[in-house]
């Protein structure tokens, strides 16, 4: 199933790489100027579920754009047509398609696609974490100090949930540098290849977790929530390291 996922994230990106630079109806949600949806993520989403219905016809489905399609499968795919809405619609090339397939409530495989550097990365449970069919590795620093750290922040960032400004400040003083690049599955798949050594970030969904969860798990990387404990797609703190700065992450996190 690993294969039908890549062809279709790859499907999807296509119709995202061609939408990209030109007009395109753009929209709030949930009365929140910072949340954007496109026509180009609907179109990248119904292209996705619409494979799904046809070769997976019994199978759940649990998408950003169209919520949720319940039945009495066992499987379930969690999709993100678009992950980078914002950086797409203003014409920054960093945003992905991201889907993770779960049986009985495990992620099993996931891809990611960047899309504007035809990138896959993809997993499957057991299997390891691979960048266009290349196996890749979390790095291997130790040192907080030395380390390239990546975030992201939710969009009632005003109303500063789970301490963010003061957690973003502490990991600044300390890290080498912190960036953020605004694609949640983009930041995952970094840690997995060991550009990033940690990435942490709050209020994320289901769907920005489901395959990059499962990626740098497959190489060799760490997730979980900011006190250690592990965690589902549905959590609300994410931590994800390469495990060598996992539990200094921790206590900065929690220095606040």
């Amino acid at each position: 199933m690993i294969e039908d996922l890549i062809y279709i994230a790859k499907e999807a990106g296509e119709i995202i790489r061609q939408a990209h630079g030109t007009r395109f109806s753009i929209e709030i949600k949930s009365n929140n100027v910072k949340n954007l949806v496109t026509e180009v993520d609907k179109k990248s989403e119904k292209t996705i579920t619409d494979f799904i219905r046809k070769k997976y016809p019994s199978h759940s489905i649990l998408a950003e754009e169209g919520g949720e399609t319940k039945s009495s499968s066992e499987y379930l795919w969690v999709i993100d047509p678009l992950d980078g809405t914002t950086n797409f619609a203003h014409g920054l090339p960093i945003f992905s398609v991201s889907i993770g397939l779960q049986y009985k409530g495990e992620t099993v495989a996931g891809v990611v696609y960047d899309v504007m550097r035809d990138v896959i990365y993809s997993a499957e449970k057991g299997s390891g974490a691979f960048e266009n069919g290349k196996k890749i590795s979390v790095n291997s620093n130790e040192i907080i100090e030395e380390s390239l750290l990546v975030t992201g922040f939710p969009y009632n960032v005003a109303e500063n949930p789970e301490k963010v400004f003061e957690r973003f400040i502490e990991m600044l003083k300390v890290a080498r540098a912190v960036r953020r690049l605004g694609s949640a599955a983009i930041d995952f798949c970094y840690v997995a290849n060991g550009v990033f050594d940690g990435f942490w970030e709050v209020h994320l969904n289901p769907w920005d977790i489901c395959a990059g969860k499962l990626i740098v798990e497959e190489a060799g990387g760490k997730v979980t929530d900011f006190t250690g404990n592990q965690i589902s797609i549905f959590n609300k703190t994410i931590l994800s390291t390469n495990g060598k700065i996992h539990n200094r992450m921790i206590e900065l996190l929690n220095s606040v």
